[in-house]
């Protein structure tokens, strides 16, 4: 986000919002002219974000403050009261301190908070985590009326919670150790996997939706690289079963495939089809495999 506090420090890479290069900006540039208006961020553990000491309405009051808004108090409370009622958060919530709220309830109050200034781009870093299931059920359903009625314009939903991102998201995007490994539709990265790491992890999902809960739960043996000094090769090829000694030698680049998609592989789209039809459980390592692995 370009807006960080010691002991982090910026050593390399580009943040880049609509043109706008932010990691170049003074952090209270940063917050003044980027945060809140053109990007948003609901932070793991966002239920701890609240000032335990201010109502939730002083606590509007001052974020809009900190951006500039030249609006009376009373308009910002107007305004706090109608965006919060719009999303399903009754008045009351405005005249309570945090400590009043339920878990569920606090995090709702947070992601409204995040989004009072209607950002073009919301980051929700898990934002149902550490909530129960009906809570849950709440705060996706809140995101999508943010979407609906425009308060949002698009969202990066970053979660571990594999069942929740084909309810929630239009296309998903697979990471492993640090890097993408494969991108592509919300029904293409379910039901078709292509990568090894995006295949085992579909593969581990344990719900009852039709062509889900058929599939055999796979389990990856060993750990992810140590990214201080990440492997040569491929990240993932120490724990891959299809891996050639080529995979440890040459680090893979995304490549398109299937018009929009793309995924991070020394094999071709074909061959990683024919595996995974044929059932087979790991590399055969002859030298024709080797020769199949580089694309």
């Amino acid at each position: 986000m370009g807006y960080y506090f010691a002991p982090l420090h910026y050593i390399s890479g580009d943040i880049i919002v609509d043109g706008v290069k932010i990691s170049d900006m003074k952090p209270d540039d940063v917050r003044r002219k980027e945060l809140g208006n053109e990007i948003a961020y609901i932070p793991q553990a966002a239920m701890n974000a609240l000032n335990p000491t201010m109502k939730i309405s002083r606590f509007i009051n001052d974020v809009m403050r900190a951006h500039g808004s030249k609006l009376t108090d009373k308009e910002i409370y107007d305004m706090a009261r109608e965006r919060f009622e719009s999303v399903g958060l009754p008045q009351m919530v405005l005249d309570k301190y945090a400590a009043e709220l339920s878990g569920g309830m606090k995090q709702r109050t947070v992601i409204a908070i995040s989004t009072i200034l209607s950002p073009k781009v919301l980051i929700a870093d898990e934002p149902s985590s550490a909530l129960d299931v009906s809570s849950q059920k709440l705060v996706i359903r809140m995101l999508r009326q943010m979407m609906e009625k425009q308060y949002i314009r698009s969202m990066i939903f970053i979660t571990h919670e594999l069942p929740l991102l084909y309810n929630v998201t239009d296309d998903i995007a697979v990471m492993y150790a640090g890097q993408f490994v494969e991108m592509g539709t919300a029904k293409q990265m379910v039901f078709d996997p292509i990568h090894p790491y995006a295949k085992g992890l579909m593969g581990s999902i344990i719900v009852p939706e039709e062509g889900i809960k058929t599939h055999q739960l796979t389990a990856l043996k060993g750990t992810p690289p140590n990214l201080k000094h990440p492997p040569a090769g491929c990240r993932f090829a120490d724990r891959c079963p299809y891996a050639v000694p080529t995979c440890k030698a040459m680090a893979p680049d995304m490549k398109k495939f299937d018009g929009t998609r793309e995924y991070r592989c020394l094999r071709s789209v074909k061959k990683l089809r024919e595996i995974y039809s044929n059932g087979e459980q790991q590399s055969t390592g002859n030298s024709e495999d080797e020769l199949e692995a580089v694309e």
